[in-house]
């Protein structure tokens, strides 16, 4: 089965843009405001899917200290993770749920670059069946580290307040709503999702909010 297309460069988002904006005219407004979309591309493998277990439900700044620690000690390769055990987890800052986590991800063997053409549902598949790791991270995995085109993330907060903005919704879409309208986006969702996050910004600081 073929992995679809993948966003490499700038121009590819903005084929996918340019796409969204002649299918959308709500998405033609966004992009309007929001000028040319980021390419955000991001490393892929084990070390980048264990930095988005540590930035689980903690501040920016707290994520990025512990995250810090962690690459000073060497705590970013599968081998250093599982021979540091519990107690040299905890000593860079790691929770006790984050230390099952990270050591859930170390021992699941996943094949990293055996993802990169494996299609967009098995990618997903096989990241949740790791502890630790929700669909949204799986789907954030696919969009921005393997470059997938047409994967989104509807649980995402941010997603669902844009579109709310967007499309005039009386209420925030559910993950299940959000994933029904982004079928319209197709086969680009996640440049749309890249537009909906750069119109967040735009609206809420429109809005005076941060």
């Amino acid at each position: 089965m073929s992995v679809g297309r993948i966003i490499e460069t700038d121009a590819d988002v903005a084929e996918g843009a340019a796409w969204l904006a002649a299918n959308d005219p709500q998405m033609a407004r966004a992009l309007a405001q929001t000028g040319p979309l980021p390419l955000r591309r991001r490393p892929d493998g084990f070390a980048h899917l264990l930095s988005a277990i540590v930035s689980q439900q903690v501040s920016t700044a707290s994520a990025a200290a512990i995250w810090a620690r962690m690459e000073g000690a060497g705590l970013t390769t599968q081998s250093a993770v599982l021979a540091a055990g519990d107690d040299g987890l905890r000593a860079v800052g790691l929770s006790r749920q984050k230390i099952a986590y990270a050591q859930a991800l170390a021992g699941a063997d996943i094949d990293y670059a055996a993802l990169r053409d494996a299609p967009d549902a098995q990618v997903i598949a096989t990241l949740v069946a790791v502890k630790g790791i929700g669909v949204w991270t799986a789907e954030i995995y696919a969009m921005f580290s393997l470059g997938r085109a047409d994967v989104f993330a509807p649980g995402d907060l941010a997603l669902q307040e844009a579109a709310r903005v967007l499309y005039d919704l009386p209420a925030r879409p559910t993950p299940k709503q959000l994933r029904t309208m982004a079928e319209r986006w197709t086969p680009w969702r996640s440049v749309a999702a890249r537009c909906l996050f750069a119109y967040y910004r735009v609206a809420k600081g429109r809005e005076g909010i941060t």
